[in-house]
Order: structure tokens, then sequence, then C-alpha cells
């Protein structure tokens, strides 16, 4: 079942709504391919470097989704600077995603 979120402000503006609907066409592209190497029979070292691409692709899309939604609930929910809230946000979630 869906879940449509509930807002009181908007946390993707028009430019971060382009530029995820853009990684996702690109992450599109990329599986297209894959599809289309199967088809033609490829050898699979091509179609795993392609597959990497894919993964490439949709974690930069989650990345930059995740630093949207971040930047919204960090604006309204903690105390502080915002920039200096974002640095210490960022930081942790990269060690995390790391290990």
């Amino acid at each position: 079942m869906m879940r449509k979120k509930q807002q009181t402000e908007e946390y993707l503006t028009p430019e971060s709504q382009k530029a995820l609907a853009d990684r996702l066409a690109r992450a599109e592209g990329h599986l297209r391919s894959v599809r289309q190497m199967v088809i033609d029979h490829r050898c699979a070292d091509e179609i795993l470097v392609q597959i990497a691409a894919v993964k490439a692709a949709l974690n930069h899309f989650t990345a930059s989704l995740v630093e949207s939604e971040m930047k919204a609930c960090v604006s309204t929910c903690r105390p502080g600077v915002a920039d200096e809230r974002m640095g210490r946000m960022t930081h942790a979630l990269a060690a995390v995603l790391k290990s």
C-alpha cells in the first residue's frame, strides 16, 4: 500500500524534483541498456559493467532524495545554524553508509 506523505511545507523544490527525475532517467537508460545487452547475447563482463552503472545511478538518486528530506527535516526540527546541522548529519550518515 502506498502512503502519501503529509507535508506542511514543500521539501522538494522544483529544481530538486528535476534533478531527481534526471537521475532516474539516467538509471532507466542504463537499465534499458542492460536489457538490450541480454537480448543481444552480450558478454557477461560487459553486462556487469552496465549493471554497476545502474547501481551507481540509483545510489546517487537515493543520496539526493535523502539529502532533500534531511534538509527539510533538519530545518524544522533541530536547533542551530542549518548549514552546521546539515554538515553534522551528512557526515554521520556518510559514516553509517560506509560501514
